[in-house]
């Protein structure tokens, strides 16, 4: 088996999370161009070549720090929809408390910081740009075709709502610059709104 393909000894998985950590903490200190293999390494405490050994080059750090952090942000996304949109709630409040809880949780990690640099900088990685784009929206569908099948939301097309609620509540407020949390919370009230309207139980939505 490849080296690359061999899991790593429990020793060796705790100094690559350790220089993951430190990887994080410079790109969102100093941002992409700034940040130092050395300064990396330092604050790990590893030398430059054990990093290059397990990263090949800050480019290869940089990617698996965005491959972690979208990954955190996707379990996230599918603990939230879970936990908070069940077929035995509410709709509103169902998807009220979910787009709160992404809001004041999920979107404020250094996760998603660290996948905001990536899109701020202009780099690609084109191995996560499907997930980045389109993972979280594939959660949500996954979660109305199983509400849709309980009667909960009407819809026979659950990727289509799921497109159309993230446009109502994160798009727009992420697009909307300079918004406060109260501002934020009553852009989230109304787009539920709307989309119960749409695609509530009582409604033939689409």
């Amino acid at each position: 088996m490849p080296d690359a393909q061999r899991p790593l000894r429990p020793s060796s998985e705790r100094k690559r999370s350790a220089m993951l950590d430190a990887a994080r903490n410079r790109f969102l200190e100093d941002g992409y161009d700034r940040t130092s293999v050395d300064a990396v390494a330092a604050q790990a405490g590893v030398s430059k070549r054990t990093l290059y050994d397990h990263f090949v080059d800050k480019d290869g750090l940089f990617s698996a720090v965005v491959e972690r952090a979208s990954a955190a942000l996707l379990d996230a996304v599918q603990e939230a929809v879970e936990q908070e949109l069940r077929a035995d709630r509410d709709l509103g409040a169902a998807l009220l408390a979910f787009t709160r809880r992404i809001a004041t949780q999920t979107l404020q990690s250094s996760d998603y910081a660290v996948v905001r640099l990536l899109l701020d900088s202009g780099r690609s990685i084109a191995a996560l740009e499907s997930d980045l784009a389109h993972g979280p929206e594939l959660v949500l569908a996954a979660r109305f075709a199983d509400l849709a099948a309980a009667g909960a939301i009407r819809t026979t097309k659950p990727r289509r709502a799921a497109e159309h609620f993230t446009a109502l509540t994160f798009l727009l407020a992420l697009g909307t610059p300079d918004l406060d949390a109260e501002a934020v919370d009553e852009l989230f009230v109304d787009g539920v709104e709307a989309f119960v309207r749409a695609y509530g139980p009582d409604r033939a939505g689409a």
